[in-house]
């Protein structure tokens, strides 16, 4: 059997089925992480220093700092007579940056999520902040930890072919994509799923329930148009209920400088009548779930960036997704053919194409079992793990992964 080391800076992150899966089948598995948001069954978890707030003043301070916390950590378990047979962590914090000091023989996979730059992606996409000579140097200086990381380990994964081939090619040619994988048994479509609403109202399938979710409601993921969108929607149609999930933080880009949640600033700004937009907060997995179920239309926008899961998981669970018409959902999304598509800025076509879900409901159902089937053939759970595991596999012995 195998020892695997799974580093994260926040895990078990986008490593939590495989290690899940990795340790069902009975491999020693061990997660080094400066914090965790969750058990995983059978996955041991040492936790390290975590690196200061303000740790120096650029990412490569940051970055170092953190790769010398997980580097300690590292070195306990090396004097304790422990060396993982395979060492698959994300490349993008810093964690793994001396791991191959400490461990010259063990291989590594690196987990490639993103990878900045100045044209092409997230920085200059809206048009009202174009890019100066400060981002540039700023996005340069962040991929300092995983461009050093890279250059020294035998392979890397990005879970989508887009977030790959953001890479230079010297480092993407050594990256295969294989998605994390989206649990479809769990993830599916519900005639009978029922969600209710912070007012006491429940909602079913059939009902004008209009559905937005992101890990934080920011510009990044096109809250501000979708609020924009809800308020000339609710305008024109008063039986939509629109519902929203998320927090009122920022993921990845900024909060407005007036100290209030986007939330709050565009609540302000749109007018939109409270009684019609329902604020749900973080949901639990299997709310969240729910709510896709029950919904009539679900509103998925990002800028070039990296795909979120919930947007597959809508798609399994046989939501009417309306994408915005960028990159990362290109890649699964195909207007007309499992989903509608509209332009990210366009919030006049997004307000319509909302309403043309809701009006034509019925013909465009077969849309929501495409979206389910392309995620059955692309993004399956199983399917993933065996790519993943076998992956792992090639890295060691083929006896070391034999399953116990």
């Amino acid at each position: 059997m195998a020892e695997i080391l799974f580093v994260h800076r926040h895990g078990p992150g986008q490593f939590v089925h495989l290690a899940a899966h990795l340790a069902q089948q009975g491999h020693g598995v061990t997660l080094l992480s400066e914090t965790t948001d969750r058990e995983v069954p059978g996955v041991r978890v040492i936790t390290h220093r975590p690196a200061g707030r303000n740790a120096g003043r650029t990412a490569v301070d940051y970055q170092v700092q953190v790769a010398t916390r997980a580097a300690e950590a590292m070195e306990r378990m090396k004097r304790q007579g422990e060396v993982p047979d395979v060492i698959y962590g994300h490349v993008g914090w810093g964690s793994l940056l001396f791991a191959r000091d400490i461990f010259p023989s063990t291989p590594m996979v690196g987990y490639c999520e993103f990878y900045y730059r100045p044209k092409g992606a997230d920085v200059g996409f809206d048009p009202a902040q174009p890019v100066t000579i400060d981002d540039v140097i700023r996005l340069k200086v962040r991929n300092f930890a995983q461009v050093s990381t890279m250059l020294g380990i035998e392979a890397g994964v990005s879970p989508t072919k887009w977030q790959r081939t953001g890479y230079p090619e010297a480092i993407a040619r050594r990256i295969a994509v294989i998605h994390e994988g989206i649990d479809t048994a769990f993830c599916c479509p519900d005639e009978t799923a029922r969600f209710t609403l912070p007012d006491g109202r429940v909602v079913r399938r059939g009902d004008r329930v209009v559905t937005f979710a992101a890990r934080d409601l920011e510009p990044y993921r096109g809250f501000p148009q979708f609020m924009r969108a809800a308020a000339l929607l609710a305008r024109r149609d008063p039986k939509v209920t629109f519902v929203v999930a998320g927090g009122d933080g920022a993921s990845y880009g900024a909060l407005p400088e007036n100290g209030r949640s986007w939330r709050e600033v565009m609540l302000a700004e749109t007018g939109i009548d409270p009684k019609r937009i329902h604020f749900v907060g973080t949901l639990a997995h299997r709310d969240l779930i729910r709510l896709f179920q029950v919904s009539a239309a679900h509103v998925y926008l990002t800028y070039p960036f990296v795909l979120s899961w919930s947007m597959l998981e809508a798609m399994a669970s046989g939501a009417l997704l309306i994408g915005s018409d960028t990159p990362p959902v290109r890649e699964f999304l195909s207007h007309g053919r499992n989903g509608l598509m509209v332009p990210f800025f366009d919030t006049e076509a997004l307000a319509e194409t909302i309403a043309e879900a809701l009006r034509e409901e019925s013909a465009l159902q077969p849309l929501r079992a495409a979206a389910r089937q392309t995620i059955l053939n692309r993004a399956a759970l199983a399917e993933c793990l065996k790519l993943q595991a076998g992956l792992v596999g090639r890295m060691i012995s083929d006896e070391a992964m034999a399953p116990a």
